[in-house]
């Protein structure tokens, strides 16, 4: 491998035009090459964000030798076949969330990465920002007591029309999987595995969640409260609580860089604020970390670990079952 992390983004959306903007703030990166599913498309991208290369389709990106990890920046319903296409072309892949639609395409990305040895990981930034790991320090210093109780929203009121992403059940749109992916991906950082879930939701008129609530059991028995909204402005913080305090991650917590601790000791009460700034626009630090893994030879990242990532689409598996939100790509698993 060079010593330089050689990039190639697939699809040429909003998202990818931030993580095109991120590679620029991450020391020993490049980006090499842009893949969309026209010609002038990627052209347009690679221009715009200096890409060495582009390619008027995926098939090319996944073929073109000189790129060592793959980005896949497409709607939710392609990772899948996004994913196992560059892995079939020996790329690793970072891939946005939610990693798949459901359990068993993840099952199927993962088996691949793990037979071709290549890295594979979701792209869930919130847990590389530096003001999360702080917290997850701290937390696991014992400062806090044993955590116990994890409390995270995530919500904004979505004024989009009915065609658009987030509310296509074709592109796989709802809250839950948008937003909800959040508080349910860092209750399980701060408190381990999920046991059980119990989940509510109100449906919307094009046949997709515009809000959940669910509440998790986890292994070591703490609980969580987890919402997400489509409907509402939330507060969008996430408080990890224990016998002497709690932290609070500040809005927005998927991003922020404010954390405070507050401990408190029957009437005495104190609290500090903690501010570790991120670098550019955040996704930078799930960049350097795909970076330290190719560089160490892992296929895996324990941070966002494989094992947590098939946990976690299985918990959502079993939301979108008790709420009744079904997608195409289940019907194409059985």
């Amino acid at each position: 491998m060079s010593q330089a992390i050689r990039w190639g983004i697939l699809g040429t959306g909003k998202i990818a035009k931030a993580f095109a903007s991120a590679l620029k703030d991450t020391p020993g990166a490049e980006l090499a090459a842009v893949a969309s599913r026209s010609v002038d498309g990627a052209a347009a991208f690679a221009a715009e964000f200096g890409a060495a290369r582009s390619h008027g389709s995926y098939q090319a990106l996944a073929d073109d030798a000189g790129i060592d990890v793959v980005y896949i920046a497409t709607p939710h319903p392609m990772h899948h076949d996004n994913a196992m296409l560059c892995l079939r072309g020996g790329k690793g892949v970072l891939v946005e969330k939610s990693f798949t639609m459901n359990r068993p395409q993840a099952e199927d990305i993962i088996a691949l990465a793990r037979q071709k040895k290549l890295f594979v990981m979701e792209a869930m930034w919130t847990r590389f920002m530096p003001a999360v790991r702080e917290a997850k320090r701290i937390v696991d210093s014992g400062e806090i007591g044993r955590a116990v109780q994890v409390n995270a929203d995530f919500g904004f009121a979505a004024d989009f029309a009915p065609e658009h992403r987030v509310l296509n059940p074709e592109l796989g749109g709802g809250a839950l999987l948008d937003l909800g992916i959040y508080p349910l991906s860092m209750a399980a950082f701060f408190l381990g595995a999920v046991e059980s879930v119990q989940a509510q939701a109100q449906m919307g008129p094009t046949g997709v969640d515009v809000q959940t609530a669910f509440s998790l059991r986890h292994e070591g028995g703490g609980l969580s409260a987890c919402s997400c909204s489509l409907l509402a402005r939330t507060p969008t913080e996430l408080t990890i609580s224990g016998s002497k305090g709690f932290v609070r991650l500040h809005d927005r917590f998927h991003n922020t860089e404010e954390i405070s601790v507050t401990l408190v000791s029957g009437a005495a009460r104190s609290s500090r604020s903690i501010v570790l700034p991120r670098s550019g626009n955040g996704y930078a630090h799930e960049a350097i970390e795909v970076g330290r893994c190719l560089r160490a030879g892992l296929i895996e990242s324990p941070i966002m670990p494989h094992a947590e990532t098939l946990a976690l689409m299985g918990v959502l598996d079993t939301i979108r079952e008790q709420i009744g939100l079904r997608y195409g790509a289940d019907r194409n698993d059985g």
